[in-house]
């Protein structure tokens, strides 16, 4: 039995982990960091009418759609995929990475209870960082990516401008990375995947990732928070 073997790879062991300790304390400090961003100057206004959509990229859908749950004048959330071709929107070829998907959610609303631009105010304010390239805390690749997927010319004017709103402001110290993308589809993502959140709250990487962005939206806009979340199942029999 070579010792010395057995030493170096006790070592590498003990490194990898500790490495993994410093990169999820410095996720959690990012995580404590959120805050409230301006509303977006371009709007369209509060007005009755047909439910619209919005979607999302921002990191593991789990977390994103578990926000959007919590969000008054919201009546649907999905965990699905945009960006890539219908045949490989699947979970299993989206985490390799190379299907040009992004895990996204679909966000149904009401547009006179909330507006698109004061659902992108959440999306940036506590449902993700915008100026991670390609990851999002724990989670590496262009799967996690920060995007909006815009249906029509006024949601890409209202995302383009606010964008540009928040950069001239410098609300966040690197550059905003979020993509701004015509949405081509979206794709439900598998059943066990919707309500994630709320059916797993005891979870560790819910506990860690996403139960503070729920707190973080009740603490910087409690105006747009609920307390008892929309599920699929609710949404679906109503």
């Amino acid at each position: 039995m070579c010792l010395k073997c057995g030493y170096v790879k006790a070592a590498i062991a003990i490194a990898v982990v500790a490495s993994l300790i410093v990169g999820w304390m410095a996720w959690s400090q990012a995580a404590d960091e959120s805050q409230l961003i301006p509303a977006a100057s371009a709007d369209a206004p509060k007005a009755a009418g047909s439910l619209q959509t919005a979607v999302l990229a921002g990191g593991c859908f789990w977390g994103v759609q578990g926000v959007y749950q919590h969000v008054r004048g919201v009546s649907n959330v999905l965990s699905g995929y945009s960006g890539g071709d219908a045949v490989t929107a699947k979970y299993d070829l989206v985490g390799r990475g190379r299907t040009g998907h992004a895990e996204a959610v679909q966000v149904v609303f009401d547009p006179a209870e909330i507006s698109y631009g004061e659902v992108l105010q959440i999306f940036f304010s506590v449902a993700h960082d915008p100026t991670q390239l390609n990851f999002q805390g724990p989670d590496q690749g262009p799967q996690y990516r920060s995007a909006i997927f815009y249906e029509g010319e006024e949601q890409k004017h209202i995302a383009t401008a606010y964008i540009a709103q928040l950069e001239k402001a410098k609300v966040f110290n690197d550059p905003i990375v979020t993509r701004v993308d015509a949405l081509k589809a979206f794709y439900p993502a598998e059943d066990y995947h919707q309500d994630y959140l709320v059916n797993n709250p005891g979870n560790p990487y819910i506990e860690f990732n996403d139960l503070p962005k729920i707190s973080e939206l009740k603490r910087w806009l409690p105006g747009f928070y609920r307390e008892t979340p929309l599920t699929v199942k609710t949404a679906s029999a109503r």
